[in-house]
């Protein structure tokens, strides 16, 4: 169980000496879910992917791109510039253990990031885009990630900049990289999605609660050390819940009522697991809440992309 804690980039995991095992750990390989399943909702918003062998292989490309190049270059540089917290909450990873050269560590940020953006411009071909608008959102993606960890900008020093930079980058920067390569980006789509990321503001504030200590040391004001962590929970969890519901509205309104029901359904519970694990112990649960609860709110995000890719009224 730890060495798999270990490959995915958990904390707890083992230790290895595994070069590879310590490059896909850095990698953080159980945050590209969020990001695999916003291509998804992307294509189906976009409401003309058609399942023949070549729009399936784009999107595999497109998850590629996503999750273990662009998501994986965003979490070794986040490694990378977080070495000092990370000598304090987990010393055990491989840079702060020694494990692992800063060079090799640098090598792998500028693999990731070039082979990402080779990626983005052959999908831009592939769909035959006169503007690269795939190119251009993983440009700004990997901007974002670049100023979320690195001074001195370093979003992240800011609880509620940083947590809605990385919800935005989970949520919304897939997601438009979906529809784009498939369809067409609408703005009334874009401005949901970012609308939507305030719920992956919430998500974002739970990967703050095993840092507190490294935080609070280096000064950083995460929303945990700048409201305690009890307070912090109940912020996180009205975030994804809050603005969830606010998608019920959005497709109440465009006339999706079938679809505002199940997302309904799908928010019980969260609800019901943000109570049992998030609200009464984050900092032991965080990985149990995670688990339970983030399969309804990616179900629920795949809903809410189907609604608007049959809507004739928002993809304007």
């Amino acid at each position: 169980m730890s060495d798999t804690r270990q490959l995915l980039g958990i904390k707890g995991g083992s230790e290895t000496t595994n070069i590879w095992k310590l490059r896909l750990q850095l990698m953080k390989p159980i945050t590209w879910i969020p990001l695999l399943w916003g291509v998804i909702c992307g294509a189906a918003a976009s409401g003309n992917y058609h399942w023949n062998l070549s729009n399936f292989l784009a999107s595999l490309a497109c998850m590629v791109m996503s999750g273990p190049l662009l998501t994986g270059y965003t979490q070794t540089i986040n490694d990378y510039y977080d070495r000092e917290i990370d000598a304090i909450n987990e010393p055990s990873r491989p840079i702060p253990s020694g494990a692992i050269s800063l060079t090799q560590v640098r090598i792998q940020i500028w693999v990731l990031l070039l082979l990402g953006l080779s990626f983005a411009y052959g999908l831009d071909r592939w769909a035959g885009h006169s503007s690269p608008s795939v190119l251009y959102l993983a440009l700004g993606g990997s901007l974002v990630s670049y100023i979320y960890s690195a001074p001195p900008l370093k979003l992240k020093q800011n609880g509620w900049l940083g947590n809605y930079a990385l919800g935005a980058s989970y949520i919304a920067l897939p997601w438009w990289a979906g529809q784009a390569l498939f369809g067409q980006l609408t703005w009334t789509t874009a401005l949901l999605t970012l609308a939507y990321s305030l719920a992956g503001l919430g998500i974002a504030v739970i990967n703050d609660f095993k840092s507190v200590e490294g935080d609070k040391k280096l000064g950083l004001q995460s929303l945990p050390v700048v409201f305690g962590i009890r307070n912090a929970s109940f912020i996180s969890a009205g975030m994804i819940d809050i603005f969830q519901l606010a998608m019920v509205g959005v497709l109440i309104l465009i006339g999706q009522h079938l679809a505002s029901v199940i997302l309904i359904l799908l928010i019980i519970p969260q609800i019901t697991f943000q109570d049992i694990w998030l609200l009464r112990d984050p900092l032991e649960f965080d990985v149990k809440y995670q688990a339970s609860a983030q399969p309804f709110l990616i179900l629920g995000m795949l809903v809410t992309a189907l609604a608007i890719g049959h809507s004739s009224l928002i993809n304007i």
